[in-house]
């Protein structure tokens, strides 16, 4: 069950308190974070000087004179990011759909199927480390860089020695030339994620933002250049291997970090300790997930793997690139006032409250305009896929929230807690494609999207809520007030399209989606929590335009 929102190939891991204003109708009390003094300012400058001119890649102390303002300006840089990657994805998928085949598609999602059992380990853990330890050194980091890329060579030569035996297991020898093509991503990646995750503990969104839009649009740009050219499923590998490669310079040299040689008296066992529970979680988490695709590769095919890839990804890929923003800005910033358990339990509701609300408010529409989303996006000849796509809306009930309670093991460091999640999670995923298997593809994403509702979403909420400051309650109080709000939508939309089935898909899509968000909008309206809720965030809209002012006046 796939609750990590973030994919590894991205940032690997990344307050909406911060961002909401003192005057915001629901951000009274304090402010999330404490104010400092000048003279406390003066005190951080002081012990900085004479620091050895590596660390200033890892001191953090200067981000509290401004953390607040650094979190609202990283947040709208983040999801202006999000959106311009979201625009790019779409145009690539609308692009690629109409110009390869769905076995184009199923062909390369076999083989990444097979290395997704294995990707976790291109950062095993590591870069959460870096960005949520308090206090870290040169010489860790680097001991913890040369990790990453022992790990990532190992899996690169694993991955390439296994070509021969993917393409068996499919049957289908054109598996062999993927597979060694797609190998070295594993370690061109690993050597780039100290570097992403130093960035990243320092809260350097800009540079992180030019680093993924840049890498995501020369990748697009060469899948389609290839795709035309008539490369078929090659312009899919094309497209993954020209992205690794620009993230993995633009990393080196925005970052400018070097690392120095390993060294044994580094003190790092404790860091690696962290991220081996990590990466057991996420590998355990990652193998049951990926078992989907394996079975329908085996048993249905190449054609039934690329009609399902594409539907779980029209769900899920704007899903992850909904709450990247978010968390690659509140991660960090937990992060930094880990120590003060009432403003950490503050800071997280406020933003997990408004994620549960805008999220419930747009996927409502999902499930009633499954048919026409489905066309509109993919094309005519994926007719096939929509009875998947829409039972994989289900998920999304789920996917945003549990995907933010796993920030709380991320902060607080509590690898051991996200493990047993991982295990019991994972075995609910694979119980449930058993379940499916026989039904074919829509059976597997009916089954998975329930399971993860009704069962994998008490366990997520039970472990990351046994322990800290937010409880297993608080995190499922959201479901319960902004489950109506989801009703509402669906039914709205559903019964605004009902008139227009005959019509083409895109005229459903305008008429229905707007009708349906905006009785979603009157129901905000009416409830007072979540009117109170949606405030919140046009107080945080009004932050960040008065702050956008200030910047283009200075």
């Amino acid at each position: 069950m796939r609750f990590n929102s973030v994919s590894p190939a991205n940032l690997d891991v990344q307050e909406v308190d911060m961002i909401t204003n003192d005057r915001s109708s629901v951000a009274q009390g304090d402010a999330i974070l404490a104010d400092v003094t000048p003279q406390e300012i003066g005190k951080q400058g002081s012990a900085r000087k004479g620091v050895d001119p590596n660390e200033k890649h890892l001191n953090t102390d200067h981000l509290l004179g401004d953390l607040k303002g650094r979190t609202i300006s990283g947040t709208f840089i983040t999801i202006a990011a999000q959106a311009i990657k979201f625009l790019l994805n779409l145009a690539f998928i609308m692009a690629l759909a109409r110009l390869l085949t769905p076995k184009d598609f199923g062909l390369y999602a076999m083989v990444t199927t097979m290395m997704g059992f294995l990707w976790i380990f291109q950062d095993i853990g590591l870069s959460t480390a870096t960005v949520q330890r308090q206090q870290i050194s040169h010489t860790q980091v680097s001991n913890l860089f040369w990790v990453n890329v022992g790990v990532g060579s190992l899996v690169t030569l694993v991955v390439a020695a296994s070509a021969p035996v993917i393409a068996w297991f499919y049957r289908e020898p054109r598996l062999v030339g993927i597979t060694l093509a797609l190998s070295i991503t594993f370690l061109l990646t690993t050597s780039a994620v100290q570097h992403i995750a130093l960035l990243n503990r320092q809260m350097r969104f800009g540079a992180i933002a030019t680093i993924e839009v840049t890498c995501v649009l020369g990748g697009y740009l060469t899948g389609i250049v290839m795709a035309l050219s008539g490369y078929g499923y090659w312009a899919l590998v094309g497209a993954n291997l020209m992205q690794v490669v620009i993230r993995l310079v633009l990393s080196w040299l925005i970052s400018g970090w070097q690392p120095r040689l390993f060294s044994r008296n580094a003190q790092t066992r404790q860091l690696l300790s962290f991220g081996a529970n990590i990466t057991i979680g996420n590998l355990i988490n990652t193998l049951a997930r990926g078992l989907d695709n394996v079975l329908i590769g085996r048993f249905f095919g190449p054609v039934a793997v690329g009609l399902y890839s594409r539907a779980s990804i029209l769900l899920m890929r704007p899903l992850e690139q909904f709450t990247i923003p978010i968390n690659s800005v509140l991660v960090p910033a937990l992060s930094r006032v880990q120590t003060e358990p009432e403003r950490y339990r503050r800071t997280f509701l406020r933003v997990y409250e408004a994620l549960a609300l805008v999220s419930f408010l747009f996927t409502g529409i999902l499930l009633a305009l499954a048919r026409p989303l489905t066309l509109v996006v993919l094309g005519p000849k994926w007719e096939q896929a929509i009875p998947i796509f829409a039972g994989f809306t289900i998920a999304a009930l789920w996917v945003p929230l549990t995907g933010a309670s796993t920030w709380l093991f991320q902060t607080q460091g509590r690898g051991k807690d996200w493990l047993f999640a991982s295990l019991l999670c994972s075995t609910i995923t694979i119980a449930a494609f058993i379940v499916g298997l026989p039904f074919g593809p829509v059976g597997l994403a009916i089954a998975y999207s329930t399971a993860g509702l009704l069962f994998g979403t008490p366990a997520v909420f039970y472990f990351a809520g046994r322990d800290g400051p937010v409880t297993t309650a608080d995190l499922w109080s959201a479901i319960f007030r902004y489950l109506p709000l989801w009703i509402v939508v669906c039914s709205v939309t559903w019964l605004v399209r009902l008139p227009l089935v005959n019509s083409r898909p895109l005229v459903q899509l305008v008429v229905s989606a707007p009708l349906g968000l905006f009785a979603g909008a009157i129901l905000i309206c009416v409830v007072p929590p979540m009117r109170r809720v949606a405030l919140s965030l046009v107080d945080i809209l009004l932050e960040l335009k008065s702050r956008i002012s200030f910047f283009n006046a200075k």
